[in-house]
């Protein structure tokens, strides 16, 4: 598994969606949604949300949920259960709990330690990250350190969305699984840690804290080149990467990296194209049938050089910027293929609260090209020295 953010993905997104593509922020129950897809909204247009007849791939799997109700028994289970006999490779359940953290990490907030990791191949959980100013960075906890347990659970072997519900206290307070009331522990409760660094073994007892993503970075090379980093679109992230344009004064051109990005908020994703673009067609996509279009704003910086820097962890929204961008000639994509997923998720209320996502369409890039298992080919293909590759791209543009 990739290096994702351990506080912004809930439990179910290895059983379905990684972050799923999301067209808007408003459920029809009012409920707003995000993805990474998809921290990150993995959902359809606003409009879409206000459709009265559910597909009946929605209703089977309401009808399941209910009829599990009325036996007594776990509708969340009984959901999944029915949107994997569905075959819908990115359909997922979420209880109502799990929902109401999904959107929380989309709109940039989130309680917990500041801790990044990803599995290993031999099943150990290593820091990749560790977020300033955070729990994790008070007590000196740094990418590389390996997580052992936490609050006495061992940890290896188990999939990071499990060691997510560990590290965020997940049912804490009495919700349960089957109860769809599921919570994240409150900022301030304890958590302990079990941490190894080469031959040193380690305890740390932290307190979970109230703490605000940082999903959009910028930095520069010694040469002279601004470096956009965006992990996830979020809330913000996109108004984020135009004020890096605008503010990057004289710059011998851009790096937006996008690796490991999985996803967010389409509309964000735009908000982001309309930073080099001036204005056009961003994407086009279908609702059960029915075709869409996504547009960039007018006025972005269409002068610069731009590299967009990519690899097997670059999905979902992060996916459709960087087609658009490649497809529009605005920049060189430098990298690895991109992991492949484009389709559109529509989420939908079930009787005992919990919310289903099923897959009602695809994107499209502006040339025509489909994303969705098949990602993105890079025009310059680079796994290591990728930052350095694209600098040298960069000075060749600058000509």
């Amino acid at each position: 598994m990739s290096g994702r953010d351990l506080f912004s993905q809930p439990r179910r997104i290895g059983r379905g969606a990684a972050l799923t593509l999301v067209f808007a922020s408003v459920l029809v129950t009012g409920a707003a949604t995000g993805s990474f897809e998809d921290p990150q909204r993995s959902t359809a247009a606003a409009s879409d949300t206000s459709r009265s007849t559910p597909t009946g791939r929605e209703q089977d799997v309401a009808d399941a949920a209910a009829e599990a109700m009325a036996e007594g028994k776990s509708p969340v289970e009984a959901a999944e259960r029915a949107v994997s006999r569905s075959g819908d490779r990115w359909g997922a359940v979420y209880s109502e709990g799990e929902y109401e953290q999904f959107e929380e990490a989309l709109d940039g907030e989130y309680t917990g330690v500041g801790l990044w990791a990803r599995r290993e191949r031999d099943g150990r959980i290593e820091v990749t990250r560790v977020q300033d100013g955070s729990p994790a960075a008070g007590a000196g906890i740094r990418a590389g350190d390996r997580l052992v347990s936490v609050d006495g659970e061992k940890v290896d072997g188990r999939p990071v969305t499990e060691v997510v519900s560990l590290l965020r206290g997940d049912a804490i307070g009495g919700g349960t699984e089957d109860s769809g009331t599921s919570e994240s522990a409150a900022a301030g409760t304890k958590v302990s840690l079990e941490l190894r660094r080469g031959s040193r073994t380690w305890h740390e007892t932290l307190r979970r804290a109230r703490l605000s993503t940082e999903d959009v970075t910028v930095s520069r090379t010694a040469g002279g080149v601004a470096v956009i980093k965006v992990d996830a679109f979020t809330k913000g992230s996109g108004d984020l990467v135009r004020a890096a344009v605008e503010q990057a004064g004289d710059t011998a051109g851009f790096v937006l990296d996008l690796r490991g990005n999985a996803g967010g908020l389409v509309t964000e994703a735009v908000t982001a194209a309309s930073a080099f673009l001036d204005g056009g067609l961003v994407a086009t996509y279908d609702v059960n049938g029915e075709q869409r279009a996504l547009h960039a704003e007018p006025g972005g910086d269409t002068t610069r050089a731009l590299v967009a820097l990519v690899d097997g962890g670059t999905m979902s929204a992060a996916e459709l910027l960087t087609g658009a961008l490649q497809d529009r000639g605005r920049a060189v994509v430098v990298g690895s293929r991109t992991f492949g997923k484009g389709s559109v998720q529509m989420p939908s209320r079930l009787p005992d609260g919990s919310v289903a996502e099923l897959t009602v369409g695809h994107y499209r890039t502006p040339s025509g090209r489909g994303v969705d298992g098949s990602g993105i080919t890079p025009d310059l293909e680079a796994d290591e020295d990728a930052l350095r590759r694209a600098e040298t791209v960069l000075s060749g543009l600058g000509q």
